[in-house]
């Protein structure tokens, strides 16, 4: 036989090839051998049917939290996130620290069926706890040349640096882990990923006269082209809407200067702000599903905290959502889902520095391909402030190949809108 497997009849969409149109997908030994409009199944040992389901290169969630149980009850096991909800590469955030990356090679990277990489945590501590302790992330916890060195003897796994812009940091400490964060990423000449939005409390001496809404411009400007604005759409302060509602102005000079921005979903996304933001314009780069251990249905390690700072970012009461339904929420806002499907592919390729290597169906890459059901009704989304949009579009994971292995979309914790389909 010419071909292991056959994906035949699925509607194609890969940006990287310019590629929109029902096609046959084949493959052998774990690579991408042909693209056609139709391929004889008999030249092919095996042949799955994909009619009236997308076709996609494999999904790149671009922030993941997967460094299990070395952070507590923050990271969830990769494969949940990955495969087994139909993605094929992630990028988790700064789970791993210069002194933890060694274990996350072993019991992730290399242990795990999903496609790894990170970016390496500016902070000695990493992500233990999902960031529950503000005193372990203050200036003093930051090596810049031991964590330069992590990354340039592990360029492999480490695509870049991930840090902190946020009230409750600047409250406390100011500027200064930004600029070390900044130096960092400038040493290694790779990018760094920056959260804004409020992540802890502000300490009860006060504010220290810090303002949310200067954060993001304090930030920005020590920042290069490359760098990674999260969290676009948060309902915390210090995120791109300002307390007027309108969008700081220096977000368009950022992207002039070739910032790029990612969606970063987790329980702060805010569906009001997004309105906000996307009718100003402001189309984000990238997706990131941003699922954790707290606002993911997983058993809770024992010993772990049983509270977060920020309650509502706990799964209970909270919105099931994942890399997919991400999708779904982008396209009830009325993006298009030829403008989304770039924010899951090529669009995270780029952010990693893989594009020859991921991101899309070029024959003679690795095997990674995404299927997904394109159903069609009426389905009422929420998120954790309660705000509801209708959607007529529902996008969900039938089944991954990573390597030209199937892995089907069985993870127990994605979201089950089809089953509260509404009436028009």
């Amino acid at each position: 036989m010419l071909y292991d497997l056959l994906i035949r009849g699925g509607h194609v969409i890969d940006p990287a090839q310019n590629l929109n149109a029902v096609m046959d997908v084949a493959i052998k030994d774990g690579k991408i051998s042909s693209l056609q409009p139709s391929i004889d199944p008999s030249l092919s040992k095996q042949s799955i049917d994909a009619r009236g389901q997308l076709v996609l290169p494999g999904l790149i969630d671009t922030h993941a939290h997967v460094f299990q149980y070395v952070t507590g009850r923050f990271g969830v096991d990769a494969d949940l996130a990955g495969v087994r909800s139909g993605v094929t590469g992630l990028i988790d955030q700064g789970g791993p620290s210069c002194m933890t990356l060694p274990a996350f090679r072993e019991f992730v990277v290399n242990a795990k069926k999903s496609k790894v990489v990170a970016f390496l945590s500016s902070y000695l501590v990493g992500g233990l706890e999902g960031h529950y302790y503000p005193s372990l992330y203050k200036p003093d916890c930051l090596d810049v040349d031991a964590t330069v060195r992590a990354a340039m003897e592990n360029r492999d796994i480490v695509k870049g640096f991930k840090a902190h812009a946020e009230l409750g940091g600047f409250a406390r400490w100011g500027i200064d882990v930004m600029r070390l964060s900044a130096e960092i990423a400038k040493q290694a000449n790779l990018p760094l990923y920056i959260h804004f939005g409020q992540l802890w409390p502000v300490p009860e001496a006060g504010s220290n006269g810090v303002d949310a809404d200067t954060i993001l411009e304090q930030v920005v400007n020590m920042l290069k082209p490359g760098d990674i604005l999260a969290h676009p759409f948060t309902r915390h302060p210090g995120g791109f809407v300002n307390r007027e509602g309108k969008v700081h102005p220096i977000v368009r000079e950022a992207l002039a200067r070739g910032l790029k921005v990612d969606v970063g979903h987790g329980s702060h996304f805010s569906y009001k702000m997004a309105r906000i933001a996307l009718d100003a314009g402001i189309m984000p780069h990238t997706l990131g599903a941003d699922m954790h251990g707290y606002n993911t249905p997983i058993p809770k390690p024992a010993g772990t905290p049983e509270t977060h700072s920020d309650e509502e970012h706990m799964f209970a009461g909270s919105v099931r959502f994942s890399l997919v339904s991400t999708m779904t929420a982008m396209l009830a806002l009325g993006v298009k889902l030829e403008d989304i499907i770039p924010m899951v592919t090529t669009g995270p390729a780029a952010m990693a520095g893989m594009s020859d290597q991921m991101g899309s169906l070029k024959p003679g890459v690795d095997a990674d391909i995404s299927v997904l059901h394109d159903d069609r009704g009426r389905w009422v989304l929420k998120d954790n402030e309660g705000t509801q949009v209708v959607a007529d579009r529902l996008l969900r994971p039938a089944y991954c190949i990573r390597l030209g292995q199937r892995y089907e979309a069985d993870a127990p914790v994605l979201p089950t809108l089809l089953e509260e389909q509404v009436s028009a």
